[in-house]
């Protein structure tokens, strides 16, 4: 691993901040400038730039063979940051074109705008090296995120949701924050990769270092709503907008993952086995808590919610196994997961749009009203389900396989009973759509070009990761190797 001085090819290796930084600004000049019709507009240019960035980085934005330590070692450039960026870059440029149509949100330039710089957080909280770099990455990442749960001003639900996910957030970070401050107390440096030699070479108690993983703990338990931290996740996923719910269960998460990964990996090889220990425990409260909490919801976004912490337990087991093949189970999960959430998302704006409800009970007929749109919410809610041949079955074979490849078979049947829960409440929602009937069944359901354009991406590549699961598997074992 190599420190790169600044020249045209460090550059390169930052190109997607930049260009994110670009297009923000563009997204701004263009909402000023335009007059009508910018609904539109802004969501194009925003979705057509994310692609353009996605375009741009694989050709031009590649990692070498040996990972470089850039800026005076605040980023690294490596796989994993690289495979992470396309996934949060994939996942802002679906939840763009999701925003079309979208009412108190869809011609707001500062709405595109801070979906482009949280984005743009993200993308540095994937390859940040040190401490202050992290620390910096995550509020670019929160504070638009904050804003834009609550940026229906309007809507009592929207507020309470950005209010309770900044005071929650604000909290959290300020302990993680308090770790930070101790590590670099006792170690002197604040660069990731030299944290553990230091504290090792300043003879550093393990009971003190095991105190300071726990505060550390707290702020990326909190990004990606695992127990205890997860309280915020459905009050916030039923006010906020739904395009901005989807961008908060998926890209959030996935980048809350990445500095899970990176971070303890990196930094807290002396105690291995105490932290293994309790992300395990954490793991088993976090699955069973959510899915046992999903089950009697009657609100869809509330109940996916309830999903999406049990999906971050079964995600946290392939951290546990501590290995390669773990970390890149992990990675493998999340493109699964992405793909999968953003998907059911996209189905419940539509359906909202049309009917004015999240109520589960209201999704009755919903197979008579519009087969193709009920077909796609059962590929999506059997994918979260785990079933075969989807992509959330591969997903969590992967987790599973780890955890049993290094020794935790009880997490792993664990976890399987898990996946039979929340298997059923995916269940009970299908029946409503495909048994239950509504006096509305005569009345289609209309889908706009922008929105089946996400709908069909998204479930070929439900599909394409279920069934040819062995490039995606390849990729993720490529990027989690730069791990060790």
């Amino acid at each position: 691993m190599s420190i790169a001085s600044f020249e045209p090819t460090t550059l390169l290796t930052v190109l997607p901040e930049i260009l994110l930084l670009v297009l923000a600004g563009v997204i701004l000049v263009v909402d000023l400038a335009s007059q009508r019709s910018r609904d539109l507009l802004l969501a194009w240019l925003t979705a057509l730039g994310l692609t353009g960035i996605i375009i741009i980085t694989l050709l031009y934005g590649q990692p070498g063979e040996n990972e470089v330590l850039i800026f005076g070692g605040m980023l690294r450039h490596d796989w994993m940051a690289f495979a992470f960026k396309l996934l949060f870059l994939f996942a802002a440029a679906m939840t763009a074109l999701l925003s079309i149509d979208v009412e108190g949100i869809a011609d707001r330039g500062e709405y595109y705008a801070l979906l482009v710089v949280a984005t743009l957080g993200m993308s540095l909280m994937a390859s940040s090296a040190d401490m202050i770099m992290l620390f910096l990455a995550i509020e670019t990442t929160s504070i638009p995120l904050y804003i834009l749960a609550g940026f229906m001003k309007g809507d009592d639900k929207s507020t309470e949701a950005g209010l309770k996910y900044f005071l929650f957030g604000a909290l959290t970070s300020a302990v993680m924050l308090y770790g930070f401050s101790l590590l670099y107390g006792f170690s002197g440096d604040t660069n990731i990769y030299r944290l553990s030699e230091a504290m090792h070479a300043g003879a550093v108690a393990p009971w003190l270092i095991g105190g300071m993983a726990v505060l550390v703990l707290v702020g990326f338990s909190f990004k990606i709503s695992a127990v205890p931290f997860q309280f915020w996740a459905p009050d916030v996923y039923e006010g906020a907008p739904t395009p901005i719910t989807s961008f908060i269960s998926t890209a959030s998460k996935a980048a809350g993952f990445a500095v899970l990964l990176r971070f303890m990996l990196a930094v807290f090889p002396a105690i291995e086995a105490e932290w293994v220990t309790l992300v395990a425990i954490i793991a088993t409260v976090t699955m069973t808590v959510g899915n046992l909490l999903a089950l009697p919801q009657t609100n869809i976004k509330r109940l996916l919610a309830y999903s999406s912490i049990a999906h971050a337990g079964y995600a946290m087991i392939g951290l546990v196994a501590l290995s390669s093949f773990g970390a890149a189970s992990v990675i493998f999960y999340l493109i699964g997961y992405v793909v999968t959430n953003i998907t059911a998302f996209a189905v419940v704006i539509l359906f909202a749009r049309s009917v004015g409800s999240d109520e589960i009970e209201d999704y009755a007929g919903l197979s008579r009203r519009s087969p193709g749109l009920a077909l796609v919410l059962l590929v999506a809610l059997l994918s979260l389900g785990g079933m075969p041949p989807l992509a959330g079955f591969v997903a969590k074979f992967y987790v599973f396989a780890a955890a049993v490849e290094s020794g935790w078979i009880w997490l792993a049947f664990v976890g399987v009973l898990n996946a039979i829960i929340g298997l059923y409440y995916y269940m009970t929602i299908l029946k409503v759509v495909y048994l239950y009937r509504s006096e509305d069944d005569d009345k289609p359901i209309a889908i706009p070009r922008s929105y089946a354009l996400v709908l069909v991406i998204c479930v070929i590549a439900i599909l394409a990761i279920g069934t040819l699961s062995a490039p995606w598997l390849d990729w993720s074992i490529n990027s989690a190797l730069s791990l060790f």
